[in-house]
């Protein structure tokens, strides 16, 4: 395994040393995870704006919208039907009024 060296201000320092006793691992290994999440959310960040960005593209462009909200409309009925299965409904079944009325409470 390649080695890393770096300076670290003594706040961080401590912050670093702390962490790892509380864990009961060697510094490194902290640190190697705490470096290992970042780069993780970075690249999930940028997934995301990845996606903002073409949804946005397409959210301009009048034939993909026409053509999401068929497919949107058409897979609708199964979506329903997967929720009342999930729900412990039969498919169609209507929902129990009692679950309608103060669903929020």
């Amino acid at each position: 395994m390649p080695a890393l060296s770096l300076r670290l201000p003594e706040d961080l320092e401590h912050r670093l040393e702390e962490e790892a006793h509380r864990e009961g691992l060697p510094r490194s290994e902290v640190a190697r995870n705490a470096i290992s999440d970042y780069l993780s959310r970075r690249e999930r960040e940028r997934f995301m704006a990845e996606l903002v960005t073409a949804a946005k593209a397409m959210a301009q462009n009048p034939e993909a919208v026409r053509e999401a909200r068929e497919l949107a409309e058409e897979f609708l009925p199964l979506d329903n039907e997967a929720l009342d299965i999930a729900e412990g409904r039969k498919p169609g079944e209507p929902v129990p009024e009692e679950t309608v009325k103060g669903w929020w409470k």
